[in-house]
């Protein structure tokens, strides 16, 4: 460990000395790996929201959800936070400092961003062969072309200048991290229609994704859903149809409800999810998480539980004032008994398409 250490600092300080964030191709001849979640993070990244891209009321619905997974994040680890600039970095420190946020867990970045869904948009970090971190730079085009898009494609390039962590150019490789789930063991899950689709990577092949997937998240088995095309902006992301817990269980709704999260989407993906085997050959225990009782307020589909995210010692639960939230918090509570959940309410965050797993991104130890 200590040899690995030293060698990573070693690569990194010869890397500074001769070019600065320096900026190259994946090698053919390495191989890197995705941590799963449930790992301890060293930090967790997020977009802060702003008003240049949308103004200061759809801002000021959503901002308390931001101080909420702040508040409840930095006590045990660090939040890395994207402002839009400046003036938007100052506004932030003075709203988490009035909010009792300790300061000295908290860091910005300034980068300008057309949203805010930092899991799509922003740095994904993987490890190398030799243990050192690396940021995936994947191409993001704006979800399919369906998004203004330039300042969020150029996001993980900022962080690397600004922390000097060294980045891989993947721009041959649309992926957003909301369409990716790994089972901490060698097996990926996500849907054909938000990776390999009319609106992503048209040309490729199933068999070319599968190795752009292998070389740069370090898995072997692949678990692929149909999902459905144009019925959201994401078309259809893995982190709003099923989770792993980890490489032995998945959590997903029920066969009833499970044609509630996207009009269109086949019903074989339930059977997929049900029939889906880990990398050793073993079939996945699935455990049901329901949707919630009635639509959130203003809306016409279900609010889901599923887009949750983990944290070192806390799991951040969406909830919508929903009487399904207490089944949702006790199913929760059981899966990850060394955390505390943490309920909070998205109803005015669902409606423009996500939830607490589409706001966060994990960089781990």
């Amino acid at each position: 460990m200590k040899k690995s250490i030293i060698f990573c600092v070693i690569i990194i300080s010869v890397g500074f000395i001769f070019l600065k964030n320096y900026n190259h191709k994946g090698r053919d001849d390495m191989s890197y790996k995705m941590i799963s979640e449930e790992n301890k993070h060293e930090g967790t990244w997020l977009i802060w929201p702003h008003k240049y891209a949308y103004g200061d009321e759809y801002k000021d619905e959503v901002e308390e959800i931001w101080v909420k997974i702040t508040q409840a994040l930095h006590l045990q680890e660090r939040v890395h936070i994207i402002a839009y600039n400046e003036k938007e970095k100052i506004r932030i420190t003075n709203l988490l400092d009035t909010n009792g946020v300790n300061m000295n867990s908290i860091d910005f970045t300034i980068a300008k961003s057309n949203d805010f869904w930092v899991r799509d948009t922003g740095p994904i970090f993987v490890k190398d062969e030799n243990g050192c971190f690396i940021i995936a730079d994947f191409k993001f085009d704006g979800w399919g072309k369906k998004a203004k898009y330039r300042h969020d494609d150029e996001i993980p390039k900022k962080v690397s200048t600004e922390k000097n962590i060294k980045i891989i150019d993947i721009n041959d490789f649309v992926l957003e991290g909301g369409s990716i789930e790994i089972d901490g063991n060698g097996t990926f899950m996500g849907t054909k229609s938000s990776i390999i689709s009319k609106n992503r990577n048209e040309k490729l092949t199933i068999e070319k994704a599968e190795e752009h997937l292998s070389k740069y998240l370090g898995v072997k088995n692949f678990i692929w859903l149909d999902g459905v095309v144009d019925e959201d902006i994401t078309d259809a992301h893995i982190d709003g149809i099923a989770r792993f817990v980890d490489d032995k269980r998945i959590l997903t709704v029920s066969r009833e409800e499970f044609g509630e999260l996207y009009e269109g989407i086949n019903m074989d993906d339930y059977d997929k999810i049900n029939n889906a085997k880990n990398i050793n050959g073993k079939q996945y225990e699935i455990i049901e998480m329901p949707l919630t009782k009635s639509n959130p307020r203003g809306l016409e589909y279900k609010g889901s539980y599923l887009n949750y995210y983990i944290g070192n010692s806390v799991v951040l639960l969406p909830v919508y004032n929903n009487e399904n939230d207490k089944v949702a918090i006790d199913i929760i509570s059981k899966l990850y008994r060394e955390r505390r959940v943490i309920p909070i309410d998205v109803n005015s965050l669902y409606k423009y398409g996500g939830m607490i797993h589409c706001i966060t991104q994990q960089q781990p130890n």
